[in-house]
């Protein structure tokens, strides 16, 4: 199990993950740094574990923003794929509706056609 070496607020951490998700941890770490700096701008100094705890709560609070809007948009798309159904199932009958209306037409052209022959 990899050992990663990760800076929050200026401090390293040695993190364990596994295999390959090194650049990923980076990654992540880069990301809770960035809120950390965003944070010291905003409040001032603090505590290292303020700083950390406050940055979790605003990925967190990030993340159920996120997942809130995923389940909002799941749900638009559900109902867009519904009323998709509908709409085919109204095209069709329609097209149905269409085709019989042009057979009968048809026929009454024909009638017509044999009427004026014998004529």
């Amino acid at each position: 199990m990899p050992l990663v070496n990760i800076m929050v607020n200026g401090r390293a951490y040695t993190i364990a993950c596994d295999e390959g998700e090194e650049d990923h941890l980076r990654e992540l770490a880069a990301h809770v740094d960035a809120k950390v700096k965003e944070l010291l701008e905003s409040v001032g100094p603090a505590g290292d574990s303020r700083l950390i705890l406050m940055a979790a709560l605003l990925i967190t609070d990030d993340y159920f923003d996120a997942t809130n809007l995923l389940a909002q948009r799941t749900k638009e798309l559900g109902e867009l794929a519904s009323a998709s159904e509908r709409l085919g199932e109204t095209i069709s009958r329609g097209e149905v509706g269409a085709a019989a209306a042009l057979e009968s037409a048809s026929k009454r052209i024909e009638d017509i056609a044999a009427r004026l022959s014998e004529a």
